[in-house]
């Protein structure tokens, strides 16, 4: 069809966003107080290509606040934009500018934006003095992104969310790219979705339950204007917690470059992962956008209602920063509250995602002042929303601002990453004094978080390493963050690690250093999963990935992150172990029980679900504990525990310098103690395959070796 034949019908105010039918597509765009609204219409999606721009009417092309109109005979992957015009008086928080175009907050998918020169989007003139309170007369059409019409008919053969509990999940945190950029990774789709469908049968090997994704929403690569000081190349945003395109799949990941192709791609992978037994969890930015501050680009909320869609300051020209990137979603407006919901929805009802992971989400708790509120709306209704109602919903429970909510984040059914866990057990495995207790309060589901306010230990997201900070390769071998990578000159990334590296700073050939290092993180992936809560690793750890020593990798879209597969069989004893501890607990369910532990007898034995002990065997004086811990799980099936019977088990855990002789309590009647598990032994050894587990040749004591942990398990003479 013609462009010059192109006219704008009255069309529907909802949805919101552009809605493909039989013979045409319906635009709806919110803006409260813009005074006149533009739809550009392109050609294609070819850079150049030529296009029309059609004024909608204020009166027949609006409703309320939403202007919306019906283009007859355009079809699925029809590119646009919107202008919006408008007061420009930065203090008083309006920023039109009817030279800038706008990206729709509903796109559901855009063009090349790798490329995207993002201050070329300024609506400010940045050559002139007052910066952002001056106007710009330049155009960006030729620069800016376009969105792209969208058909969502898609063959999903019978695929729905899977929707796993928490408590039978574990998750793996990846990058889509990352996972198989690298050139020894073996896929024929590298750093895309495909890419990752075509490492389903690692998934499954590995054992885990759910794949929880970096940032997938469209985000600019580019942004970042340093560059590393030793390679002189320019960095990048690898992460990707920027978000340009809330709607949007990132089509830098997709090996499909037709238009529009990045969706269906990342519906192949979400069906494809179902199909494996395998969750998508999205980790989803809605704390801040790509616009940054008042000195950043005018690309498409700021340009269309900027005081609805941002916490602005008291001078409204400013903007309040709890997310540390520039700008503050006002996530509690009802616009924008409508807008999250909106966007959440789809993910799960169109892209059959099941679930999220909220970027800095006590920011989603904050009202339009930047107050954190009591019973925060948007939080409330993620948690009561009747779609997602199975959809798992996790909160980073903190922000830039100083809010932190661990163990109190509100809504309900939230559950979160428990950073206490994290730094507990780091700290007791390094040999920390004081932390044996906590290392127990943390095993047994961190009850002193989550039992107050009615939650369940699966509310607690267990993890030692996340994508932010050090790989557990590094966290054993590096006393320090080595970040000068990142053109900062080292000041970045935290320096509370709790890391220690045995004796030498990195790489090590030392055979003992090594081998302390090895077992250190055997102790770790053990801990966890044999934690009450969600177990949660990062992607790599399982065979040694290491990011020299860089704990905050966000901008190096090289080597330093990209997955090395090559120590897959380096390290093949630590995956062997990983693997293996995580089909233990599957295999498990005292490890998995939805309720806390009473410390009483609630079964046919009368005794303890958990029953906690020193190296002597006796009850721990708490206060004076040293390095040393047992403890007893009852494995019956009480009132409160699981769907069978399982072992009784004992652990026993050593973070001491030597080999310490722990008392073994009675095993149960006509059964012996065998041994599961001993980090202090070497691979195949350290952890035994079901039914092969070792006959103890004393059922009285055992010698736990220096930073070890030993599972023992109940069975028949």
């Amino acid at each position: 069809m013609a462009l010059t034949n192109l006219a704008a019908e009255t069309g529907k105010a909802l949805p919101l966003g552009a809605s493909l039918s039989n013979d045409g597509v319906n635009f709806a765009l919110f803006s409260r107080n813009a005074t006149e609204i533009t739809i550009i219409i392109f050609d294609s999606s070819d850079p150049e290509s030529s296009w029309t721009e059609i004024q909608l009417d204020s009166k027949s092309n609006k409703t309320g606040n939403i202007w919306h109109c019906f283009i007859r005979g355009l079809k699925a992957g029809t590119c646009y934009l919107y202008r919006a015009n408008g007061p420009y008086f930065p203090e008083r928080g309006l920023r039109f500018n009817i030279h800038k175009t706008l990206i729709d907050p509903y796109a559901k998918a855009l063009t090349d934006i790798n490329n995207w020169d993002f201050m070329k989007c300024a609506g400010y003139n940045p050559d002139k003095p007052g910066r952002d309170l001056t106007y710009s007369y330049t155009d960006d059409i030729y620069n800016q992104p376009r969105c792209i019409v969208i058909d969502d008919h898609f063959d999903w053969q019978g695929d729905m969310p899977l929707n796993y509990p928490l408590r039978f999940s574990v998750i793996y945190e990846t990058h889509v790219k990352g996972l198989t950029i690298h050139p020894n990774s073996g896929v024929k789709h590298p750093g895309t979705y495909r890419g990752v469908i075509e490492k389903i049968p690692f998934f499954k090997d590995l054992g885990i339950t759910s794949l929880e994704f970096l940032p997938v929403q469209e985000f600019n690569e580019k942004e970042i204007v340093r560059v590393n000081p030793n390679t002189k190349k320019k960095l990048t945003n690898y992460w990707g917690y920027s978000t340009v395109a809330f709607f949007a799949p990132k089509g830098s990941y997709a090996s499909d470059k037709s238009p529009g192709g990045q969706v269906n791609e990342f519906k192949e992978m979400v069906r494809e992962l179902h199909k494996a037994g395998i969750e998508v969890i999205l980790d989803i930015v809605f704390n801040h956008t790509a616009e940054g501050n008042e000195k950043g680009p005018t690309f498409s909320f700021r340009g269309l209602d900027n005081s609805v869609y941002y916490i602005l300051n008291e001078n409204m020209r400013y903007y309040q920063n709890y997310s540390g990137c520039g700008n503050t979603v006002n996530c509690n407006h009802p616009v924008v509250r409508t807008f999250i919901m909106d966007c959440l929805r789809y993910w799960v009802m169109e892209m059959h995602v099941d679930g999220f992971r909220f970027d800095l989400g006590s920011i989603l708790g904050r009202d339009q002042s930047g107050h954190i509120m009591e019973n925060p709306p948007t939080l409330e209704q993620i948690a009561e929303d009747p779609v997602l109602s199975s959809t798992k919903i996790i909160a980073e429970a903190w922000d830039a601002g100083g809010a932190y909510q661990v163990g109190w984040f509100p809504g309900g059914r939230w559950a979160e990453w428990n950073d206490k866990y994290r730094d507990n057990i780091r700290r007791y495995w390094r040999g920390d004094p004081k932390e044996t207790r906590q290392l127990a309060t943390r095993i047994a589901g961190s009850s002193d978080l989550y039992l107050r306010d009615g939650r369940k230990p699966f509310h607690s997201i267990n993890f030692i390493i996340s994508h932010d900070g050090f790989t557990m390769n590094d966290l054993v071998s590096y006393n320090g963050k080595h970040n000068k990578d990142n053109g900062e000159e080292n000041r970045d990334g935290s320096d509370n690690n709790n890391s220690y590296n045995y004796g030498a700073e990195g790489p090590c050939a030392d055979p003992v250093i090594k081998n302390l290092r090895d077992r250190q993180i055997k102790n770790f992936f053990a801990t966890l999963m044999i934690s009450l809560g969600t177990p949660m690793i990062l992607g790599g750890d399982e065979f040694g990935r290491t990011q020299n020593g860089n704990n905050n990798a966000y901008c190096q879209d090289n080597e330093i992150s990209w997955y090395d597969w090559s120590l897959l069989d380096k390290n093949k004893d630590i995956y062997r172990f990983v693997k293996e501890m995580i089909a233990f607990r599957k295999r498990h369910p005292g490890f998995m029980r939805p309720e806390f532990f009473t410390g009483r007898g609630g079964n046919y034995k009368g005794i303890p679900d958990i029953s906690w002990f020193n190296e002597k065997g006796k009850s721990p004086d708490w206060a004076h504990i040293g390095y040393f811990l047992a403890l007893r799980l009852d494995g019956s099936k009480a009132e409160t525990f699981a769907d069978r019977d399982d072992n009784d088990f004992y652990i026993m855990f050593n973070a001491a310098a030597d080999t310490q002789n722990f008392t073994i309590t009675d095993p149960p009647v006509k059964k012996n103690w065998f041994r599961a598990v001993d980090t202090g032994v070497g691979s195949p050894n350290d952890i035994m395959l079901p039914g092969n587990e070792k006959a103890l040749t004393s059922q009285r004591t055992y010698n736990v070796k220096a930073r070890s942990l030993v599972i023992l398990i109940s069975r028949e003479c």
